[in-house]
């Protein structure tokens, strides 16, 4: 039988979407397939007639099943059945679209009401009635925005009573939006009032940019026109301003992510405001909103040619004050299309709730597999465990502010940005970025810069470079955030969006230098395949390793597949198995392969064997029938870059396999190389690493 989980609000606006992002996250990370199922939704709240949560779970999680399979009626279908005293037809109803899914999934989380109707009363006993009949175990979500100590309190105690009381076990307790000074008050009064009876209580602070619209919720609410800054609609926006007086008097009352509000006929206001955005002494708005029948003119129209990438401007036919209320009264919701929103929000979850300790609860440990979704998902919590200071050379480009946005979101590293300190403010200005905690560092104006160039000098003067050379090569992002990381002023490097790998790595090589034990750097890739994740090395550094290299390729090889989960098994690539073929090459594998075997006598290594046989039980039975590896193989060992590289490549496009790498290895110090054709998610997924990397070659793990 399928687990399951019934998450339900107390009241309104309690952060449902919050909380059902933060179970499903670590549901997809340790479940191979979990569905989400929304028993009664609620379609006023969108004009497209689409469940808001259950289309942000849907597309986020990319969920390939049906919105109409997940779920069973609308709020107001629920109503007409209940007041036509048909409960019977509404819980079979119910009943018969959740036995679907359970019946195909490991999991399902179900989601409760909105408490949006006018009978609260009523929808507390319709979520207690269908949770009782799922069999679901329930997560109480509390909301303290706006609530008192007691009045918490006494809220959850009615609610564990209710669903108690109909035999529904209560699993956690959640209070959401708490006011910070109450947060420790709130989970001591509850711990006491409920004896212990439920140790899994939590407190999630109220966090001010979750209640923030984006301009894109406010373009789909308003449904208007876009006339600037199509591509900036993830922007939030704190109060709006009214721009009826004069420009002067105006532009004192504006503050940072203001929503500017005025007649499209103030081209006073639209010009003043637009030049204050340039300002770098005034505040940066949120964006525009134009309304009046009246469409732009010719001057208009021209003004705004050319400023796409400034700040968002949208335009309605409603007037100003039927606009104004219309914004005032948008419903927050974390959408697909507010990826800070969710990074935030994930984050915020994962710091106040022992995700550790619920999942345990929910789906113990027996059900845990190593999948490419999990593997992905727990990268961000590993490296928040300990978290470690990433530089990133590449502090000018695009890519690079977007992963660093999204992981300062997710507070699983500190940043530190290279590069000309001006541009990199303006670019996070003008992508509308939230990067306001993260580190820029202008090699040539840092402080650091004169002690790097004479530490460089010192360890290459061997080579013949004079101290200009120092400082010219020192100037370069790449030989500065190398030499961070060498002097611990940084934990880790990843840099290659822009640089080669050879401009990446040959820091690494003049003064990181390889640990003790190694004599050559190598890399592995992560190959998250459909069902499982492989490793494969050495795809991007060594062009032709000699048998002794390849050897040590295959043990370092295992012991970083070891550090990101993957039980290392090893394979000896070549074009025969066993002793089924000659040849130089051939020979060179088995040499290495004894090698190995010799450094690491415990690790499961088989060589050399074809990769049929080394990932097919089927081949390896007829080719390999005693070995201990063959046809379970999960790192495999390329004899030459281009065997190797090609291969990746290969996996990677025809098997729609992510390839997360090079990951560097035997440095003493962990740098890593970005591929320049690398998007958002890989960059972010090798920051995690890299930290992760670090706070191993530290003891922390």
């Amino acid at each position: 039988m399928s687990k399951n989980l019934y998450i339900t609000a107390l009241e309104p606006k309690s952060g449902l979407s919050l909380v059902t992002l933060g179970v499903m996250e670590f549901l997809v990370r340790n479940l191979v397939k979990v569905a989400f199922f929304r028993p009664i939704i609620n379609v006023r709240q969108d004009k497209d007639g689409v469940d808001q949560v259950l289309r942000l779970i849907k597309m986020h999680y990319k969920i390939d099943i049906p919105f109409d399979r997940l779920y069973a009626y609308t709020l107001e279908e629920a109503r007409t059945l209940v007041s036509e005293k048909k409960n019977d037809k509404l819980l079979e109803g119910i009943l018969d679209k959740y036995k679907e899914l359970e019946s195909e999934y490991d999991f399902v989380l179900c989601l409760g009401t909105d408490y949006e109707s006018d009978s609260a009363a009523f929808e507390i006993d319709l979520n207690v009635e269908i949770a009782n009949n799922l069999g679901c175990p329930v997560l109480l979500l509390a909301n303290a925005h706006q609530g008192s100590v007691e009045g918490v309190v006494k809220s959850c105690q009615f609610a564990v009573e209710a669903f108690e009381e109909k035999g529904c076990s209560i699993l956690s307790i959640v209070v959401n939006r708490v006011p910070l000074h109450l947060q420790q008050q709130i989970l001591q009064s509850l711990k006491a009032s409920l004896k212990q009876k439920h140790e899994l209580i939590y407190a999630i602070p109220y966090e001010e940019m979750l209640d923030r619209p984006t301009m894109g919720e406010i373009v789909q609410a308003l449904d208007a026109k876009i006339l600037c800054g199509k591509g900036l609609l993830n922007r939030t926006v704190t109060r709006f301003v009214i721009a009826a007086m004069n420009l002067r008097n105006y532009l004192p009352r504006l503050t940072n992510d203001n929503l500017v509000i005025t007649p499209i006929d103030r081209l006073d206001i639209i010009i003043g405001t637009l030049a204050a955005y340039r300002s770098s002494n005034l505040p940066s708005i949120g964006g525009i909103v134009l309304t009046s029948y009246m469409q732009p003119d010719d001057l208009l129209r021209n003004l705004l040619q050319g400023m796409e990438d400034l700040v968002p401007i949208i335009k309605v036919e409603e007037d100003t004050f039927t606009t104004a209320t219309k914004i005032k009264n948008i419903h927050h919701c974390i959408t697909p299309e507010a990826p800070l929103k969710i990074a935030a929000g994930l984050g915020l979850f994962e710091s106040h709730v022992n995700t550790t300790d619920l999942r345990n609860k929910i789906v113990g440990y027996s059900l845990l597999y190593i999948t490419p979704k999990m593997f992905e998902f727990s990268l961000i919590k590993r490296a928040r465990e300990f978290k470690q200071t990433i530089v990133l050379p590449e502090g000018e480009e695009e890519r690079i502010l977007r992963a660093a946005e999204i992981l300062l979101a997710r507070d699983a590293v500190k940043i530190v940005l290279l590069g000309r300190k001006q541009l990199i403010k303006k670019k996070i200005l003008t992508l509308g970025l939230n990067l306001a905690d993260v580190a820029i560092i202008e090699p040539t104006e840092s402080e650091l810069f004169e002690d790097y160039v004479a530490t460089y000098f010192e360890l290459r003067k061997h080579k013949g470079i004079t101290y200009d050379n120092a400082r010219d090569v020192m100037s370069g992002v790449n030989h500065f955030g190398t030499m961070m990381v060498y002097k611990n002023h940084a934990d880790g490097m990843v840099s290659g969006a822009v640089h080669s790998t050879l401009n990446t790595v040959r820091p690494s090589l003049e003064f990181v230098k390889t640990k003790h034990g190694s004599t050559i750097m190598s890399s592995i890739f992560l190959m998250c395949l459909e069902d499982r994740v492989l490793a494969y090395g050495d795809c991007a550094v060594n062009p032709r390793p000699t048998s002794e290299q390849l050897a040590e390729i295959a043990i370092e090889s295992s012991r970083t597949a070891s550090l990101f989960g993957i039980k290392p098994m090893v394979a000896m690539l070549s074009y025969s198995s066993g002793t089924s073929g000659i040849g130089e090459e051939v020979e060179k594998v088995k040499k290495a392969t004894e090698i190995a075997k010799r450094m690491a006598p415990d690790l499961l290594i088989e060589g050399p064997i074809q990769y049929d046989a080394a990932v097919d039980a089927t081949v390896a039975k007829a080719k390999m029938p005693e070995s201990k590896v063959a046809g379970k193989a999960t790192v495999f060992i390329f004899p030459d870059l281009n065997t190797g590289n090609n291969t990746y490549k290969a996996v990677q496009r025809s098997a729609k396999a992510v390839a997360i790498g090079p990951i560097m290895q035997g440095l003493n110090k962990p740098v890593n190389d970005l591929s320049r054709g690398c998007l958002v998610p890989d960059i972010v997924n090798t920051v995690a690493i890299t930290a992760i990397q670090a706070q191993a070659q530290k003891g922390l793990i």
